[in-house]
């Protein structure tokens, strides 16, 4: 098709630029500039086998993605941008258009849950027979509402902590954003799961004024949120990667059970202070 690229290499760059997200005219000009220094428009449309009625749309197109530019001399004639210059430069495009589409996205997404959440209680009808229990498994699901709950926590707040995480303790902001909002917060953790970089974090949240102690073992994951609600999570004894399903609970009896169930893990662990954390 070219003289510059053998067939082969030509077929193999064309496919490769339209896994980057040309399209296949785009990627076929541009193949075509590159070996050459500019081009009229209905020339590089016969050179690289695009309709003329498409030519200008796809230059356009070029143009505007970095891949192309206008030489203006007594006719529009039309360069390939350097590929060390249009690839990057297209990619940090994409990956800044690709952010801001999931801002816009986000910030109607939280509208839409607001507005959703009156329609759907409404649509209930009133509470259920097991409305204080709610079962999630998609770790997506329960890092969002263990978020929700920390982030609405008053007084108290206690956890015991093991991997795997749908959401590592030690790596949320939240935690010492409720100690600075004056709750109690206190951390139980398995002992061996801390890696160096956590021992660094364990070591800021004790500064901040967050109790932390460590167990041999604990039996679930466990967080308890102002005496009035709190989360399970029970490890799948059936699948052989590890995962976890949560339980959501909002009952007075199961609340003063796991309280107590945390209180005597609590007793028998070992404080870990400021001086023990690094």
């Amino acid at each position: 098709m070219t003289n510059e690229l053998p067939e082969i290499d030509f077929q193999q760059f064309w496919r490769r630029l339209q896994q980057l997200g040309l399209n296949a005219y785009e990627a076929r000009s541009y193949l075509v500039l590159i070996g050459h220094p500019r081009f009229k428009a209905l020339e590089l449309a016969a050179r690289a086998h695009v309709p003329r009625q498409k030519i200008y749309e796809v230059l356009d197109s070029l143009v505007e993605k970095g891949f192309a530019q206008v030489v203006q001399e007594k006719t529009k004639l039309f360069s390939a941008v350097e590929p060390g210059l249009a690839v990057p430069g297209y990619l940090a495009r994409k990956a800044q258009n690709q952010q801001h589409e999931l801002s816009e996205q986000a910030r109607l997404a939280g509208a839409l849950v607001d507005d959703l959440a009156g329609a759907y209680s409404r649509g209930q009808g009133g509470r259920g027979t097991l409305d204080f229990l709610r079962i999630v498994t998609e770790p997506g699901q329960i890092g969002t509402q263990y978020r929700k709950m920390l982030a609405e926590v008053s007084e108290d707040y206690a956890e015991f902590s093991r991997p795997p995480y749908a959401v590592d303790p030690l790596d949320e902001q939240l935690v010492k954003q409720a100690r600075a909002r004056g709750v109690n917060c206190r951390l139980l953790l398995q002992r061996g799961t801390l890696d160096e970089v956590h021992r660094q974090r364990l070591e800021e949240y004790v500064a901040a004024g967050v109790e932390v102690r460590e167990a041999e073992s604990l039996p679930m994951k466990l967080a308890l949120f102002d005496g009035r609600q709190g989360m399970i999570s029970l490890l799948d004894p059936i699948v052989t990667k590890p995962s976890w399903t949560a339980v959501m609970f909002e009952h007075a009896g199961m609340i003063e059970a796991m309280q107590g169930l945390f209180e005597t893990y609590w007793k028998r662990a070992e404080t870990l202070s400021h001086r023990a954390a690094r």
